[in-house]
């Protein structure tokens, strides 16, 4: 059976009550496991900016995933602006989980990281939470 770890995060108390809440993220995560089969390993929960991966619980979340390596297949995560909002920062973290073996996953944006074309969804993906970010700071 895979197994895997579940990442939950909102940056504001707006997002925490609305539709992103923590609760509503996790119930949408577990329901994914549920029916892939996938056993759930552990839930790490932020409510920091995903303008950096300097966040607590995403910082723990790493630490665990390095002691626990070649037993984690996955990193789940609702979408991926809950994962980061900074391309560059993303693709480095990606690679960073990639050497552990671990998947970094989007349940409501679904990469199949074996097809080289989504690579260009991956990159909007990306790229589309830092440019909101960036017309935010503007305004």
């Amino acid at each position: 059976m895979k197994r895997a770890i579940l990442y939950t995060r909102v940056s504001t108390d707006e997002q925490a009550n609305s539709g992103y809440s923590l609760g509503v993220q996790y119930e949408q995560l577990v329901k994914y496991c549920e029916l892939k089969g996938i056993e759930i390993e552990k839930h790490f929960v932020d409510d920091h900016s995903a303008k950096t991966f300097n966040r607590p619980q995403f910082n723990e979340l790493i630490a665990y995933a390095k002691a626990k390596q070649k037993s984690i297949d996955y990193l789940l995560f609702v979408s991926w602006d809950r994962f980061s909002r900074n391309a560059s920062d993303a693709y480095e973290m990606l690679g960073r989980l990639q050497k552990m073996e671990i998947e970094a996953q989007a349940i409501m944006q679904p990469i199949d990281f074996n097809v080289p074309q989504n690579k260009i969804m991956l990159a909007i993906y990306l790229a589309l939470p830092e440019v909101d970010n960036d017309i935010r700071s503007q305004k």
